[in-house]
């Protein structure tokens, strides 16, 4: 890998911090350019440097959000630990499901999110503690833990869009405390992944040390950008990573290759 590829790699590591911290969606960015700065580099690989530089990142925006807001615990906490294995199982299959049998059903549940979120915009902006009922936190645990971490060892990118928009629907955190909660879910499901795919050698340790220091610096902005900002700010710039999703994975669909 020249210097010009290195210096773009880890300029798109901070960047994706950023993105994570604030709403989700950093591996829309960072995974695609690792894929280009290495060429030839097994996707397992990618998936698994990648990992590396996201718990990084993740790990630092969850205790920024953990030292300037409160968190549920009581739902974040099982969440997390459940999504460790359940994250663990999916890096474990990782490969052996086709791009092209997840792309379409990501791609609907994608713009449904996008069409929700844009015609509902009181969504998110002020919390709905009625929301929160015992079964409706046991969904969240078995949806973020259980679905959505799987997904993230299988997959990857969206996922922290995905943990935000579950615990805002189906506990009524506001944006902001849901992306609290998705950050410390996320760490668990970066640790998941990673630990199966370092046990299997699927990580360049020193680049993705070197992505993850970037990635530090990113969330660190981003998180605080967010609790400073607030849930409005945290909504546009979910809708705007949720497009660009749906953008990403059409073009992968449907134009390349």
């Amino acid at each position: 890998m020249d210097a010009l590829s290195l210096t773009t790699l880890l300029t798109v590591a901070a960047l994706a911090g950023w993105v994570d911290a604030v709403v989700g969606g950093g591996g829309l960015l960072l995974l695609p350019a690792l894929l280009v700065a290495a060429p030839g580099v097994p996707v397992a690989t990618a998936l698994g440097t990648n990992k590396l530089a996201a718990i990084a990142g993740t790990s630092t925006a969850a205790l920024t959000y953990a030292r300037h807001t409160k968190i549920d615990w009581s739902v974040a906490g099982p969440s997390a630990g459940v999504a460790v294995v359940c994250a663990g199982v999916g890096a474990g299959l990782a490969g052996a499901v086709p791009a092209g049998a997840y792309r379409p059903v990501v791609l609907v549940v994608l713009v449904a999110v996008a069409v929700f979120v844009a015609v509902r915009p009181r969504l998110g902006v002020v919390a709905l503690p009625e929301r929160r009922t015992r079964w409706r936190v046991v969904a969240a645990v078995v949806v973020a833990g259980g679905g959505i971490a799987l997904y993230d060892g299988l997959i990857g990118p969206g996922t922290g869009t995905f943990l935000v928009v579950a615990f805002t629907l189906l506990v009524g955190a506001d944006f902001v405390h849901g992306s609290a909660m998705a950050k410390i879910v996320n760490a668990g499901t970066n640790l998941g992944a990673l630990v199966v795919f370092g046990l299997a050698g699927h990580v360049w340790w020193w680049l993705g040390l070197a992505m993850a220091v970037c990635n530090i610096v990113g969330a660190a902005v981003g998180a605080r950008m967010a609790l400073r900002r607030g849930a409005g700010f945290v909504r546009v710039v979910l809708l705007v990573v949720v497009l660009a999703l749906v953008a990403r994975l059409g073009y992968d669909q449907w134009l390349a290759g």
